[in-house]
């Protein structure tokens, strides 16, 4: 039984008629009696009285007209909810974002795709770039946004924005004073940094490998997982940091951290997804919307 015989059967039933029938559902008269007697034959039963040129439903066909309805109304309902899905009238989108994506860049965009589209429902998890790339690896995530260039066959990734990295200590420590500092200076202070598998700190490291200096040399006095954590331990005693300036910036406005003169190069914020699993509509348009605003 097929929805297009469900769909002819009530339109005869209602016309009481076969050739008003295929009229109205744009089909040729045999076409309509050949799928009415389809039916009965499959199912070994009349639907219809036939009564010399004229037929009528019988027992067994309004019986059966009601439950075709309810078949045709639910496949309506179906059609309907893809079609608004597709239309960005309802549906999803969940996002997985490294900590200083989702706390200072990103907020701003998922408010302008909420403004376009506010029948989509956003749910933004945060972890560390490593968290966010398993969650995608695992479809537990539509996009991903981390700050480090991780290699992932399995995923998808396009450079969407630019972040500066920074040196930032307390404005008591010795190096708030220096004009330059060299990087064969920076063992000479206390550290604190993020987590393994965090952005900033592989970006970081990598940087310090490049210029023939060992991640390791460095005293590392704590490990925190949060950029806020760092700059509240930062302003109790004489650490340094590696931070992103976004994350820095109110509170080097408010004179309690002071950025040191080591220059870092610009890092990029990257979006993901996986490349063997559907791209949603929603996903595609929050895409567009990123894509667009590039310089």
């Amino acid at each position: 039984m097929t929805l297009e015989q469900l769909r002819i059967f009530a339109e005869v039933a209602r016309q009481q008629h076969l050739t008003r029938a295929a009229e109205s559902l744009h089909l040729t008269p045999s076409a309509v009696s050949a799928a009415i007697k389809a039916l009965e034959e499959r199912y070994a039963t009349q639907l219809f009285n036939r009564i010399g040129r004229r037929i009528e439903l019988n027992e067994t066909g309004r019986i059966f007209l009601h439950e075709a309805e309810a078949v045709l109304a639910r496949a309506q309902a179906a059609e309907l909810t893809l079609t608004e899905i597709t239309g960005l009238q309802r549906g999803s989108l969940h996002i997985y974002a490294s900590q200083t994506t989702a706390s200072y860049w990103l907020p701003p965009l998922l408010a302008r795709f909420h403004t376009a589209y506010p029948q989509i429902e956003l749910k933004l998890s945060i972890g560390n770039s490593e968290q966010v790339v398993d969650a995608l690896r695992e479809g537990l995530a539509d996009a991903g946004f981390i700050e480090a260039e991780l290699d992932e066959p399995l995923l998808h990734k396009e450079p969407v924005a630019y972040d500066e990295l920074i040196t930032v200590v307390n404005p008591a420590h010795p190096w708030a004073q220096l004009e330059t500092l060299p990087a064969e200076q920076l063992s000479e202070s206390f550290w604190i940094l993020r987590e393994q598998g965090s952005g900033t700190r592989a970006v970081f490291e990598t940087y310090l490998r490049e210029q023939g200096c060992d991640p390791a040399d460095l005293p590392l006095a704590l490990e925190l997982p949060s950029n806020e954590a760092i700059c509240s331990a930062l302003t109790a005693g004489n650490y340094a940091t590696v931070l992103s300036a976004l994350a820095a910036r109110p509170h080097l406005a408010a004179g309690t951290l002071k950025q040191v003169p080591f220059t870092l190069p610009p890092r990029q914020f990257w979006l993901l997804n996986h490349r063997e699993r559907y791209q949603s509509h929603a996903f595609k348009a929050l895409y567009k919307m990123i894509i667009s605003g590039l310089p």
